[in-house]
């Protein structure tokens, strides 16, 4: 990842009005997932049973403010080190849980939605936002597979979606998601810098936002 951070514009209306269109083979499917929400909350809640939530560092010693953990193959990692992929959590040392198949289907679903056929997730970066949480503007060009898109799924609290340009000075959108938005972008757009700007909601300690994103890293 990269990072910086601006704000500004919102989304068109596409043919689909339950979709809305970010870019050349990105879209915002409008409640994709809502119907799955109480599934995928549980499924969550298991993964971080086994592979607890925690604060990564950036390479340069900076503790991220969305708390993270992963599924699957293979999970997304930084520290000093810097960022990568690898198939164990550095904290227990063992591998990450196996991804839930709600969430295969739900990944699945949603990229065939979008035109992406045959995707096959092998890594999901669970984040938990609370209200004072965000993430700054960054590409996802970690994965060895760039030509697969990126998958993300909104869970809870609503927040303001920063969408950019391939240049981190473009100028970004802001698009509000719901609990139950599906995000897709691939092909032209799949290295669009994109974030989170805020998180919407009341100072309730047990009120936060739960992300999950979908990406084929190797």
């Amino acid at each position: 990842m990269t990072l910086d951070l601006f704000g500004n514009h919102t989304t068109d209306d596409i043919a689909n009005p339950h979709a809305d269109t970010l870019g050349p083979g990105a879209s915002v499917l409008r409640g994709f997932a809502r119907s799955r929400l109480a599934v995928l909350q549980a499924d969550i809640d298991a993964v971080i049973a086994q592979a607890p939530l925690r604060h990564w560092l950036t390479p340069g010693g900076k503790r991220m403010s969305v708390a993270m953990t992963n599924c699957g193959e293979v999970g997304w990692i930084s520290d000093r080190m810097g960022y990568r992929y690898g198939t164990h959590d550095p904290l227990s040392k063992q591998p990450w849980p196996a991804m839930p198949a709600s969430f295969v289907a739900l990944a699945r679903e949603a990229s065939e939605a979008v035109g992406y056929r045959n995707f096959a997730p092998d890594a999901c970066l669970i984040n938990r936002y609370t209200l004072d949480a965000r993430l700054t503007l960054h590409q996802d060009r970690d994965e060895r597979e760039l030509g697969a898109p990126i998958v993300s799924v909104s869970l809870g609290l609503p927040a303001t979606f920063l969408w950019g340009g391939l240049q981190r000075g473009d100028r970004t959108r802001r698009v509000r998601l719901e609990p139950g938005d599906v995000v897709v972008w691939g092909g032209p757009s799949r290295l669009v810098y994109h974030g989170i700007a805020s998180v919407e909601g009341s100072f309730d300690a047990q009120a936060v936002r739960y992300n999950l994103t979908f990406r084929q890293a190797r």
